[in-house]
């Protein structure tokens, strides 16, 4: 057999072959469905597993790593919008924000039963005052900074858009009364299916654009989708755990299928307008498909706080 040769035209020397195809819509969608599978996965391994002696300083470990890497990539998204911050003492405040409640929910900080969970609040209100305190006494001190009302204003946002609303992740989990680690997995398939919801109906029926100037691919078509997904999941999960997800109706499932998808979809508008603001696609570069950490909290940063009220003052008597 003689040699292959090739029907494709040499290019030029000096030429370049053109812009490699851009990946299918499906295709980004699947790979980003894989990498928050995996690491949603790995979270919930944490809150079921056994052993709480390991797994509770392992979850610890996650979540501090979630809101330490958020932070940066909200401070990031900051600069690159040609604003200013305070990124060391905003990340320093998070994580000890978060470490806070995790030592008073577990026992670690010694407090009367029956206290929680609102001594527990009360501790977070307490790191947040100091926390404020010090941003400003922060803001005295530094001679570099000329625009301390931006610089004061997007540090505490940093604060409280990611490890304070990531929080109540831990918050439900350990929450008394119920068995949290449910609720946990309950709000983020609900959650995650509300993004489900959206790409398969808006790829498929989605002709309305919603707010085309933050997120042009989302249509109101796709929004309904994600309403109408979000709450089967959640009549579905009620249903199937049972007993599991104590105080739990179809009444309550219906609420929170529609409450939290919207909420979701919310977390995720409003991330996009920081992204689009700043001029950058994604956060970060850190997950396959995905892209930076925020990119994966999105739109649980708006449901977990909502799912906690929720349980809170309506299911938990």
């Amino acid at each position: 057999m003689g040699p292959d040769v090739s029907t494709t035209p040499a290019i030029p020397p000096g030429a370049t072959a053109g812009p490699a195809k851009a990946e299918s819509k499906a295709a980004v969608f699947f790979r980003r469905l894989f990498s928050t599978i995996i690491l949603w996965s790995v979270v919930l391994w944490t809150i079921f597993s056994p052993n709480h002696r390991i797994t509770d300083w392992v979850f610890l470990a996650l979540m501090l790593g979630l809101a330490w890497q958020g932070l940066r990539e909200f401070y990031d998204l900051v600069e690159k919008r040609g604003l200013v911050c305070f990124r060391t003492w905003g990340i320093a405040s998070g994580l000890t924000l978060m470490l806070s409640t995790f030592l008073y929910f577990t026992g670690i900080i010694p407090h009367a039963h029956g206290d929680l969970p609102a001594k527990a609040n009360d501790f977070e209100v307490t790191v947040i005052v100091v926390f404020v305190l010090g941003l400003c006494l922060r803001r005295f001190f530094d001679t570099k900074i000329h625009d301390g009302i931006a610089a004061i204003s997007t540090t505490l946002f940093g604060l409280f858009y990611v490890p304070w609303l990531l929080n109540f992740i831990a918050k439900i989990t350990f929450l008394p009364g119920i068995d949290g680690r449910f609720y946990v997995l309950y709000f983020i398939v609900v959650t995650k299916f509300s993004d489900l919801g959206a790409y398969v109906t808006g790829s498929l029926i989605g002709r309305h654009k919603m707010i085309p100037r933050i997120s042009p691919g989302k249509t109101w078509e796709g929004f309904a989708g994600a309403i109408a997904i979000s709450t089967c999941s959640s009549v579905l999960l009620a249903h199937f755990l049972g007993p599991k997800l104590q105080g739990m109706t179809l009444t309550h499932a219906l609420i929170l299928g529609i409450v939290l998808s919207i909420a979701a979809v919310i977390g995720d508008l409003i991330e996009s307008l920081f992204k689009r603001e700043a001029g950058v696609k994604d956060s970060g570069q850190i997950f396959p498909g995905i892209g930076g950490i925020l990119d994966l909290l999105d739109s649980l940063l708006f449901s977990a706080p909502l799912m906690y009220l929720y349980l809170r003052h309506i299911l938990v008597h």
